[in-house]
């Protein structure tokens, strides 16, 4: 069987990439990471998953992070309103998939240690169950990351910026799918200096 039979069809990873990095002081998704940068880390464990396609939305320090990861087959989608926060990455990430696509898997880019492994433990979840919303969960807390039907897309863009994608969690908790992981990566992150120096450890 050929990797690409693979792959799930129209399941798109997304990765949020447009950050301006300010706790950290600098571009962190450009710093190095066990021999390449945060969003190459990231972007690679993306395209190793059964997700069909990869885009990546990006804000601050586009055409740097675009260089990057220009050998990478993603598509890239550019956040005009990345100040606005996550969520607005999130709508604009989703508005620029196609028509045809079933779900969008959302990817935090300073989440450099997710693997394949858990995006697809999440799209195996998603596709053997009747639920618009999936996500990990170790050790009783929920990580990204986070599985969404389309059928969300126009709610998304109607969410409050100051709340995110918390308020639709919990307008649709029958819609929600928790799935147990051994992996506590899904639920570290790398904001600031200090754990970007615990991370290289």
């Amino acid at each position: 069987m050929s990797i690409s039979s693979l792959k799930s069809p129209e399941i798109w990873a997304v990765v949020l990439a447009a950050g301006e990095s300010k706790r950290m002081g600098e571009p962190k998704l450009l710093l190095p990471l066990v021999g390449r940068t945060m969003i190459e880390a990231v972007v690679e464990q993306a395209l190793a998953s059964r997700a069909s396609r990869t885009a990546v939305v990006l804000g601050a320090e586009r055409e740097r992070i675009e260089t990057q990861i220009r050998r990478f087959p993603v598509e890239i989608v550019f956040n005009p309103d990345y100040k606005s926060g996550m969520l607005s990455s999130v709508i604009r990430g989703m508005a620029a998939l196609p028509g045809s696509a079933q779900a969008a898997l959302i990817l935090l880019a300073d989440q450099p240690f997710i693997t394949c492994g858990v995006i697809d433990a999440v799209i195996a979840a998603y596709e053997e169950n009747n639920k618009g919303i999936v996500l990990p969960v170790y050790e009783g807390r929920r990580g990204h990351p986070l599985l969404l039907g389309m059928r969300y897309r126009d709610e998304i863009g109607r969410l409050n910026p100051e709340i995110g994608l918390k308020e639709l969690l919990c307008k649709h908790p029958g819609d929600i799918l928790e799935v147990p992981v051994r992996d506590g990566a899904v639920l570290r992150d790398i904001d600031d200096r200090d754990d970007y120096f615990r991370a290289k450890k």
